[in-house]
This record gives structure tokens, sequence and C-alpha cells, in this order.
């Protein structure tokens, strides 16, 4: 019985998580542009950084 009881709190705890996780990539659309010299880098601004120079755009995908 008690195993059934944390199998159950965790599957709660893990609602929550990702109940949090998703709200706060909803709050990350709301904050497009950072502060000047502020440690986070979101999202998008890693989605603009260029891929590796020494590595062939197609060997990423493992396209032959």
């Amino acid at each position: 019985m008690k195993y059934m009881v944390n199998l159950y709190l965790l599957g709660v705890i893990l609602t929550l998580l990702s109940i949090f996780v998703r709200l706060m990539e909803s709050l990350e659309g709301l904050l497009e542009s950072p502060l000047p010299g502020s440690p986070w880098v979101t999202r998008g601004q890693l989605d603009n950084t260029e891929p590796p120079k020494g590595l062939p755009d197609h060997a990423s995908r493992g396209v032959q």
C-alpha cells in the first residue's frame, strides 16, 4: 500500500513540475527583450546562434 502512495505522490510531483515548466516557457515569451547585461539567455537567442563551422550541416542531422 505504501508503494502505491509513493507512486501517486511521484505522479503528482511530476505533474506539478510539468505545469511549472510550461508556465515558465509561456512567461519567457513575454520577456522577449531581456535587460542589458542580464546573464539569462532566452531560447530565441539560442536559436539565433550559428552551428559550429567545423561540422558539415548534413552530419548534424544524420543525413548521408
